[in-house]
């Protein structure tokens, strides 16, 4: 297997995971602040990440060289965290996710700027064809609503998530000094995990952690150990083998993720229509896999 074709499979995993936050982080979003929330995420998942570390690759004095790269990553991933379980809180599970694939778009603008990453002109008609479909899910397949621009505060909050997301993507390549995956995510979760505690000490303070619900810690245990620790790792190591549009575009699977959970949770699923969007955000992907396949030598050349 080829480290692109490693990449995609790490990116296929990425969208299953990160899927179930979006539906067990609208359950539990009414019930604790963000801050509060994300805050023990990240001290679980940077606990977890730093024993993988140690029990493999090790934590040398080399990977702590400039420690701000850490805050950095850290900063944009803790950023992106906080507002979208802020913007869970009105936004529906699958128009949040919708929104969340609009970061293809955003992390292609990112790689360029930060890396001077070249968009495709099939990537270009790929990323077109998913934020339309992300559009008409994001506005409930309601014409009106999109003529009027008529879009919930949830998923506006959560928009401006999405663009630290997307700025996390090439900082990955740009800041790596040759870090193992597990390593460079144990640094970057760490810092997270500190700067999110600076942030909210207040709102953790305030929480009565006893009285809280059931989701609330089963949220908290599945997005610190599989929506943080596993996804951190899968996407460092997708991001140092792809260039940052085609890591970011595996998002435009997350909406068919969500709907699955939510069946499974009994939740329901979409009416017909908002389900044209989610399956032209299954064309986009497909499209951008094509693009892969059918560039030869191109993908490796970006690998490299």
């Amino acid at each position: 297997m080829t480290n692109a074709l490693r990449g995609h499979l790490a990116m296929l995993c990425f969208s299953a995971l990160i899927a179930g936050s979006f539906a067990l982080g609208s359950m539990a979003a009414p019930h604790i602040a963000p801050t509060a929330l994300n805050a023990v995420r990240f001290v679980l998942a940077s606990m977890i990440v730093g024993t993988v570390a140690l029990a493999t690759s090790g934590l040398s004095r080399s990977a702590l060289t400039a420690p701000w790269r850490y805050l950095l990553m850290g900063a944009a991933m803790g950023v992106y965290f906080v507002l979208m379980f802020e913007g869970l809180k009105t936004a529906p599970p699958v128009s949040a996710s919708a929104v969340f694939t609009l970061t293809p778009i955003l992390s292609g603008v990112a790689g360029y700027v930060l890396l001077r990453q070249i968009t495709t002109a099939r990537m270009s008609m790929a990323l077109s064809v998913g934020a339309v479909g992300a559009l008409w899910v994001i506005f409930r397949a309601d014409w009106s609503a999109l003529l009027a621009f008529e879009v919930g505060r949830g998923e506006i909050i959560y928009f401006w998530g999405c663009v630290a997301h997307a700025v996390y993507t090439p900082l990955v390549r740009l800041l790596n000094r040759g870090e193992s995956p597990v390593v460079f995510s144990f640094g970057a979760l760490t810092a997270a995990a500190a700067l999110i505690m600076l942030f909210g000490w207040r709102d953790i303070l305030l929480t009565d952690w006893a009285a809280l619900p059931g989701i609330v810690w089963i949220t908290i245990l599945y997005t610190a150990v599989f929506a943080t620790a596993v996804t951190f790792v899968l996407l460092q190591y997708a991001s140092l083998r792809l260039p940052s549009a085609k890591v970011m575009a595996y998002t435009y699977l997350t909406p068919t993720w969500v709907i699955c959970w939510e069946a499974a949770l009994g939740h329901g699923v979409p009416r017909g229509l908002v389900l044209g969007g989610v399956g032209l955000t299954i064309l986009a992907l497909v499209l951008l896999l094509k693009d892969e396949h059918t560039m030869n030598a191109a993908p490796a050349r970006a690998a490299q």
